[in-house]
C-alpha cells in the first residue's frame, strides 16, 4: 500500500474529540469520578443567535472548545483548517492576510479592499476585510465554523460560510489563570486572564496574551533568521446587571503585531532582471528563502534598508451590547467600533533581485450597529427580527518596486480610498408543525453602495501616471435566505432538508494598472444551495453527522487577468464566472468505545466546475504575446476534493495523577491551480500533518504540564504555490514544532 493510502487510512484508525481534563482547582473529585461513564457532552451553541444544543441545530457547523483548540494547537485562524473538515485558509504571498475558502467557496484577492466568502464574526461583530483576522486567538470560549452560505441571521451576507470566535465572559465567581509555552526555535507564547465580581452587580475580566520567536527560515545567502513572532493582544470586558431585566456588556480588544512575515521560497530557478542577470537556483532547503530592500526603495518607504519582511500593524475594537428583557421577547443592541493600522512590507520574488518587493500601508475603520428582536424559546416555535448598519472607510496605497524587472525599472505606486454603505433587514421565524416536524424560514434584504475613491497607479521615480484618479461607484441589492424542515422522530435523531441563498457583494480589482478598464466594478455574485443532513446519536456514547450539498453558483467572482501591454504579462483582474457548480458531503464522528477513550474521525468530499465562462487564458497570453481568451466551462475548479481529519484521546488516572494522550491528524487533498492563470507546475501536492499533546496533573491540582507536538512527522509541504513577474514562488509549511507548556488555573 502506497505512502498516500496510509494517510488515508490513518485518521480514521486514530482520531477523537479531545476530553475535557478534571476541572482545575476542583479537589472534591477522585480518579473514580474522573473516569465514570458520563458519555458525550453537549456543547452549546449561538450560531443561530440563540443558545441551542449543538445537535439540536438543523445546520452543518463544527464546534470547537476552548480544550480542543489548545490540544490541536490552534492559535491564528489560518489554523482551524486543520481540525474542520472542507475548510482551507491561505495565507496571501505569505503575508498577513488569510484567504478562507469552505466547500471549494472561496475568493484570492491579495488586495484589501473586499469582502470575503467566508465572514468571519469576533462576539458577533463581523470583520469585513480579511486582514482583520490575521492575528492570535486567545481566551476564547469556543470557534464555530458554519457551512454553506449564511444569508439571514448575519451582520454581512457571505455565499461560503461564517467562522464565529466567542471570548470567553466575566464571570461570578473569582478566576485567574496563566500558560506559558516554550517550543523549537525560540517560540514561546504566553497567556493569562484574571476574572470576578467588582460588585453585586458587576463583573469584569482582563485577558492578555503574547507570542514570540520561532524563525525556522534563513537567507539563503547570510543565513540570516526569518519568521519570529512579535505580538501582542489583550481584552477587557465589564459585564453589569443594573436589573433583573437590563444587562450591558463593554468589551474592548487590542492587537499589536511586529511579527515577520513567511519568506517565500523558490520551486524553480529564478532567471532574474528577465535572464540579465544571476540564476538564482530554486530552494532546495524548506527553510530556504530570500529577501532584500533597496536602499532607495527603503528610503521612500521611511524604513530601514536592513528591513525583513514583516508587519507592523496595530488593531482594535470595542463592542456595546445590551440586552433588554420584554414580555416574551428579548431585545439586543450590539455597537461596535474597529480600526487597523496595516503596515506590511514583503519580498514576493524571495531573492535580492528588485522585481516585486511589496509594501502595504491601509488604514481601516468599521462602525456597525444592529438591534434584533427574538422571542422567548417555546416548545411551539420562535421568531426573530432586526436590522443591521454599518459604514466602512479604507485609506489604501502600496509600493511595488520593480527597478529589475525589463522594460518597467521603477517603483510604482498605488492608491485609493474606498467606502462602503449597508443597511439590511432580516426576519426568521420557526414553527412546530407536530410534535415530529419544524419548518423554519428566513429572508433577508441588504442594500450595500461601495465607492472606490481616487485610485491613481503609476510610477514614483521618475513619475508616470498610468491611470489618473478614478471614482467607481457600485450598488448590491439582492434578497437571500433559507427555508428548512425538520424531522426529529426521538430525541436523538434529527435530519433535515434545506433551500438556501448566499449573496456576496461586488466590488473593484484595486491593483497596478495601466488599463482604466481593469477597474470597472465585478458584480456580486449569488449561491443557491440544497442540501440534505442528519444528526445522529443512538447511544450516549456516540454521535454521526453527516450532510450533502449541490450549489448552483451564478455571477462567482474569480482571480483572472489581463494582458498588460507595459510589463509583457499578465496582471490580475477579477471577473465573473456567469454559472459554476460545487457538491459535496461531509461526515463527523465521535465515538466513546470506552469511558477512558474518545474516536472522532472526519471526512469530507469537494468537486466543483464551471458551466459557462469564458475568460482570458495567462498562459497563452504569455506564449503569444497578446491576450488571448478561452472557453473555461467545464474547467474543474482549484478545489482539494478529500479532506480528512480528526482525533484520539486517551484519558487515564495512574495513582493520584491524571495522564491523557491526544492524537490529532489532518490530510488535505491535492490542491489543483486554476487553470484560468497557472500551469500544472503550480498545483500543490497532497500532504497529511501529524500533532499530539501529552498532559499530566495531579488530581485537585491547579497545574497541568503538557508536552506538545506539530508536525511531528517533519513532513515537507507546500501552503500555495504562486507567481509575480519571473519568480515562481512557494508557501512552506512550518517543520516539525514541539515544547513544553504549563498551565495554572485557581477559582474561588
Amino acid at each position: 500500500m502506497s505512502s498516500k493510502h496510509l494517510w488515508l487510512l490513518s485518521p480514521l484508525v486514530m482520531l477523537a474529540a479531545p476530553r475535557t481534563l478534571a476541572a482545575q482547582g476542583d479537589t472534591t473529585r477522585t480518579p473514580r469520578d474522573t473516569l465514570r461513564p458520563q458519555g458525550l457532552q453537549p456543547v452549546v451553541i449561538t450560531s443561530q443567535r440563540r443558545p441551542e444544543a449543538a445537535q439540536r441545530a438543523a445546520l452543518p457547523l463544527t464546534v470547537l472548545t476552548a480544550t480542543q483548540l489548545s490540544a490541536r494547537g490552534v492559535v491564528t485562524a489560518s489554523d482551524l483548517q486543520r481540525v474542520a473538515p472542507a475548510l482551507q485558509v491561505e495565507p496571501a504571498f505569505g503575508g498577513g492576510q488569510p484567504q478562507f475558502r469552505l466547500r471549494g467557496v472561496g475568493f484570492n484577492d491579495y488586495a484589501v479592499n473586499n469582502s470575503a466568502t467566508v465572514g468571519v464574526y469576533a462576539d458577533q461583530v463581523a470583520q469585513p476585510f480579511p486582514v482583520q483576522v490575521g492575528g492570535m486567538l486567545f481566551d476564547l470560549e469556543r470557534v464555530e465554523v458554519l457551512r454553506g452560505p449564511q444569508g439571514t441571521l448575519y451582520g454581512r451576507n457571505s455565499t461560503g460560510g461564517a467562522v464565529n470566535l466567542i471570548s470567553r465572559r466575566p464571570t461570578r465567581a473569582r478566576e485567574a489563570g496563566a500558560v506559558l509555552s516554550l517550543g523549537r526555535f525560540g517560540a514561546r507564547d504566553g497567556e493569562a486572564f484574571v476574572s470576578g465580581p467588582l460588585s453585586a452587580t458587576m463583573q469584569g475580566r482582563l485577558a492578555v496574551a503574547h507570542q514570540g520567536g520561532g524563525a525556522w527560515q534563513r537567507d539563503r545567502e547570510t543565513g540570516a533568521a526569518l519568521g519570529d513572532r512579535a505580538a501582542w493582544s489583550a481584552r477587557a470586558q465589564l459585564a453589569w446587571q443594573p436589573s433583573d431585566r437590563l444587562s450591558w456588556r463593554l468589551q474592548g480588544t487590542l492587537d499589536l503585531d511586529d511579527g515577520d512575515a513567511t519568506g517565500l521560497a523558490l520551486f524553480a530557478p529564478f532567471a532574474s532582471r528577465g535572464g540579465a542577470g544571476a540564476t538564482i537556483p530554486a530552494d532546495a532547503s524548506r527553510g530556504g528563502t530570500g529577501w532584500r530592500l533597496r536602499p532607495a526603495y527603503a528610503s521612500l518607504l521611511g524604513v530601514d534598508a536592513s528591513r525583513r519582511p514583516g508587519r507592523r500593524n496595530r488593531g482594535g475594537t470595542t463592542l456595546l451590547e445590551g440586552a433588554l428583557a420584554l414580555p416574551r421577547a428579548t431585545l439586543t443592541t450590539l455597537t461596535a467600533w474597529s480600526t487597523m493600522r496595516r503596515r506590511e512590507i514583503g519580498d514576493w520574488d524571495a531573492s535580492a533581485s528588485a522585481e516585486s518587493d511589496e509594501a502595504f500601508y491601509d488604514d481601516i475603520a468599521v462602525v456597525s450597529q444592529e438591534l434584533r428582536l427574538a422571542s422567548t424559546d417555546s416548545t411551539r416555535g420562535h421568531w426573530m427580527t432586526g436590522v443591521y448598519l454599518t459604514r466602512e472607510s479604507l485609506d489604501a496605497r502600496f509600493y511595488s518596486d520593480f527597478t529589475d524587472v525589463p522594460g518597467l525599472g521603477a517603483a510604482a505606486l498605488t492608491q485609493y480610498g474606498q467606502r462602503a454603505d449597508v443597511a439590511a433587514v432580516y426576519g426568521l421565524a420557526s414553527w412546530s408543525l407536530t410534535p415530529a416536524w419544524r419548518l423554519t424560514s428566513g429572508a433577508r434584504l441588504e442594500y450595500e453602495q461601495r465607492r472606490l475613491e481616487g485610485l491613481t497607479t503609476g510610477f514614483v521615480a521618475p513619475a508616470v501616471t498610468f491611470v489618473p484618479p478614478t471614482d467607481r461607484a457600485f450598488i448590491t441589492r439582492l434578497p437571500s435566505g433559507r427555508v428548512a424542515l425538520e424531522w426529529r422522530p426521538t430525541a436523538r435523531t434529527l435530519a433535515w432538508t434545506s433551500v438556501s441563498r448566499g449573496v456576496k457583494s461586488g466590488g473593484f480589482t484595486a491593483y497596478n494598472t495601466t488599463n482604466v478598464a481593469q477597474l470597472a466594478a465585478f458584480a456580486p455574485e449569488r449561491l443557491d444551495a440544497i442540501e440534505v443532513g442528519a444528526k445522529l446519536a443512538p447511544t450516549r456514547g456516540l454521535r454521526t453527522n453527516v450532510t450533502a450539498y449541490a450549489y448552483d453558483y451564478r455571477d462567482q467572482q474569480v482571480l483572472s487577468t489581463v494582458y498588460d501591454q507595459v510589463s509583457r504579462g499578465p496582471i490580475g483582474r477579477i471577473v465573473n464566472a456567469p454559472r459554476s457548480f460545487v457538491g459535496g458531503a461531509e461526515l463527523e464522528v465521535v465515538w466513546q468505545p470506552v469511558r477512558w477513550l474518545e474516536l472522532a474521525p472526519q471526512v469530507a468530499f469537494t468537486e466543483g466546475r464551471y458551466r459557462e465562462f469564458v475568460t482570458v487564458d495567462a498562459q497563452a497570453s504569455v506564449t503569444q504575446g497578446r491576450e488571448v481568451s478561452r472557453d473555461f466551462s467545464r474547467t474543474g475548479m482549484p478545489i482539494p476534493r478529500w479532506s480528512l481529519g480528526g482525533s484520539a484521546t486517551a484519558t487515564r488516572v495512574v495513582g493520584a495523577h491524571l495522564v491523557q494522550a491526544h492524537l490529532s491528524s489532518s490530510y488535505r487533498d491535492r490542491q489543483v491551480a486554476s487553470r484560468l492563470i497557472f500551469s500544472p507546475a503550480y498545483d500543490v501536492s497532497p500532504y497529511a500533518l501529524f500533532n499530539a499533546t501529552l498532559s499530566w496533573t495531579r488530581l485537585g491540582a491547579p497545574w497541568t504540564v503538557e508536552l506538545w507536538g506539530r508536525n511531528l512527522l517533519d513532513r515537507e509541504y507546500d501552503l500555495t504555490r504562486n507567481f509575480f513577474i519571473n519568480a515562481q514562488v512557494a508557501a512552506r509549511g512550518a517543520p516539525a514544532m514541539g515544547g513544553l507548556r504549563v498551565r495554572v488555573a485557581t477559582a474561588r
